[in-house]
C-alpha cells in the first residue's frame, strides 16, 4: 500500500507543490535509486538513505552529502517528507512499515518519476538491450550540441564519471527500465525502443506480458512527441502486429533499407567503425566514427542520432561527436591490456547480449582467441534461457561459467553446472570459485587471448583477481 499526502496521487501535476524536499531512499546503493538520489542532491534536496551493503554507488552518494546508514534505520524515515524504495524492497521492510504508520508517502521509482521530471522535456530510451549505451550516446550528443541535459542511466558515462546529473536545459534524458514497470512512470516527448526480447521472467511471466509492457510505454509518449523504433528488430515488429498503439509520429532506425534513419556505407576497421545515415528527408549525413565494436552499437548510435534530430538538433554538426565517446562502465570496458592479453568487463546477462558482443569482438580482434567468462544472473533467467546461454557461449573459443549470482532471487537447489555438463560441453567449464576459474584461464592462455567477463553482479571482482594473476605471472609485458 502506498500513502500520499492529501490531494496527491503521486503525480507531479497534483502533488508537486505538496511534496517537500526531504527524501529518504530505501536501497540507496542500487544503480537506479542512487542515480535519483545524486540528481536530487545536485538540485539541493535533503537526501537520506539506507542499504545492506556499501556499494560504490552508496559510497558516491554519501560523499555527495547524502545521510546514509547500513542496515534498517526507521528513525531516518521519520525525518523525511517522502520515501522512495527500490523494486527489491518488500512491503514488510521495517522502514516501509515505519513510513506507512507515520503517513509518510512511500513511492516506487515509477511513481516518483513524474515529480523528478516535472517541467522537463523527457527523452526516454527503452529496450531489452542497448538502452544504457544509447542513453549515454544521446547525452553525449546533446552536450556536444551545447546543451546541459539532466540525465539518469544505469552506468557511469566515461569521461563524466557519473550516471546522473541535474542539468540547466529543458532536456531530461533517462534510461527507461522495464523492470517493475518503471518506464510507465514517464511521459516522454521522445521515446526510443532499441529492441524487444523476452527477459525478466521473474516479473514478466510470459513473453506476451513483456511485449505489452513496451506497447504501454510507447503509448505514454506525448501526442505531440515522437516514437522511434528499431526497424531491424523482430520483437518490435511483433509488438506492432499484436499490440494496439495510439496515433503519434512513429519513425524507424536501423540497417533495414526502409528505415527512416537508415545506416549506409557501414565499414569496420581495426580501431572501430564508420557509417553514414540516410535521413527521412532523403539526405545522407557525413560519416560518423565510432570506437565501440559490433553492428548493434551502430544501431544504438543511429537511435541516439534520430532522437537528437527529432529534438531539433542539427546532427550534421555532430559528425565528430562519437569520436570522443568512450562508452559506459562495464559495457565492453577494457580492464587490462598487454601485447598478447586483453581483458574486458561487460554487463551482458542475456544470451543475445553475450552472442552479439562476442561477434562484435571477433570483428575487431580477428587474431585473438576469445574467452567468455559468464556469471549467471538470477535463477529464473538462467533456468528459462539455459539453452540460449549455451548457444551464446559456444560462439567463444573457450568459456567458463562462474557461480550463479542470485540477486533478488534465492534457490540453493539450482546450479548452472548443468549448462556446461549437459548442453555446452565443448570448450566449456563450470568453475564456480573465482580462484579456480582464474587459475584455469591462466594455465590455458596461449598466443593472443581476449577475455570478456560477462556479469551483472560481482564480475568486476573476478576481473580484478584475474588481472592481478596475469600481472603476477609476468604476462603484462
Amino acid at each position: 500500500m502506498v500513502v500520499y499526502p492529501p490531494g496527491c496521487s503521486g503525480h507531479a501535476d497534483d502533488c508537486g507543490d505538496t511534496l517537500m524536499k526531504k527524501v529518504h531512499f530505501i536501497g540507496i546503493g542500487g544503480t537506479g535509486i542512487s542515480a535519483i538520489a545524486r540528481l536530487l542532491l545536485e538540485r539541493g534536496w535533503q537526501v537520506s538513505g539506507t542499504d545492506m551493503q556499501a556499494s560504490p554507488y552508496y559510497q558516491a552518494v554519501t560523499a555527495l552529502g547524502a545521510r546514509t546508514r547500513l542496515g534498517h534505520h526507521p528513525e531516518l524515515v521519520l525525518q523525511a517528507d517522502l520515501v522512495v524504495r527500490s523494486s527489491a524492497v518488500k512491503d514488510s521492510d521495517p522502514e516501509v512499515q515505519a513510513a506507512l504508520e507515520a503517513d509518510i508517502p512511500v513511492l516506487k521509482r515509477s511513481e516518483f518519476l513524474p515529480v523528478l521530471t516535472e517541467n522537463h522535456q523527457v527523452l526516454a530510451v527503452a529496450g531489452s538491450h542497448g538502452k544504457t549505451t544509447t542513453t549515454a550516446m544521446l547525452v553525449h550528443l546533446l552536450r556536444a550540441a551545447g546543451q546541459d541535459p539532466s540525465f539518469i542511466l544505469g552506468a557511469d558515462i566515461k569521461g563524466l564519471n557519473t550516471n546522473a546529473h541535474a542539468g540547466e536545459s529543458l532536456a531530461f534524458v533517462i534510461e527507461a527500465d522495464e523492470y517493475d514497470y518503471m518506464f510507465l512512470g514517464l511521459e516522454p516527448l521522445i521515446s526510443v525502443i532499441t529492441n524487444i526480447e523476452y527477459d525478466h521472467p521473474d516479473f514478466f511471466y510470459t513473453p506476451e506480458i513483456y511485449t505489452q509492457a513496451f506497447a504501454d510505454f510507447a503509448n505514454k509518449t506525448k501526442p505531440e512527441g515522437a516514437l522511434l523504433i528499431c526497424a531491424d528488430d523482430l520483437g518490435i515488429h511483433h509488438m506492432l502486429e499484436t499490440c494496439e498503439l495510439l496515433p503519434r509520429e512513429m519513425l524507424s532506425f536501423g540497417f533495414f533499407e526502409e528505415a527512416d534513419y537508415q545506416v549506409v556505407n557501414h565499414e569496420t576497421y581495426p580501431a572501430g567503425q564508420r557509417f553514414q545515415v540516410h535521413l527521412p528527408d532523403g539526405k545522407i549525413t557525413d560519416p560518423f566514427e565510432l570506437k565501440l565494436p559490433g553492428r548493434f552499437n551502430v544501431t544504438n548510435a543511429v537511435a541516439a542520432l534520430a532522437a537528437a534530430d527529432r529534438f531539433g538538433i542539427e546532427i550534421n554538426n555532430l559528425r565528430d561527436a562519437f569520436s570522443s565517446f568512450e562508452g559506459t562502465n562495464r559495457r565492453f570496458d577494457l580492464a587490462f591490456q598487454s601485447e598478447n592479453v586483453l581483458i574486458f568487463n561487460d554487463y551482458g546477462h542475456h544470451p543475445s547480449q553475450l552472442a552479439q558482443t562476442i561477434a562484435g569482438t571477433r570483428e575487431l580482434y580477428p587474431d585473438h582467441k576469445i574467452w567468455a567468462v559468464w556469471e549467471p544472473h538470477t535463477v529464473s533467467r538462467t533456468k528459462r534461457m539455459r539453452n540460449q546461454f549455451a548457444q551464446a557461449l559456444a560462439e567463444a573459443d573457450q568459456s567458463v561459467i562462474l557461480k550463479l549470482f542470485g540477486a533478488r532471487e534465492e534457490d540453493d537447489t539450482f546450479s548452472a553446472e548443468s549448462i556446461a555438463a549437459e548442453i555446452c560441453k565443448q570448450n566449456c567449464r563450470y568453475l564456480p570459485e573465482y580462484d579456480q576459474a582464474a587459475g584455469y584461464i591462466l594455465e590455458n592462455l596461449s598466443g593472443k587471448d581476449l577475455v570478456i567477463v560477462f556479469s551483472a553482479g560481482r564480475g568486476p571482482e573476478f576481473t580484478e583477481l584475474l588481472c592481478s594473476k596475469v600481472k603476477k605471472e609476468g604476462l603484462n609485458d
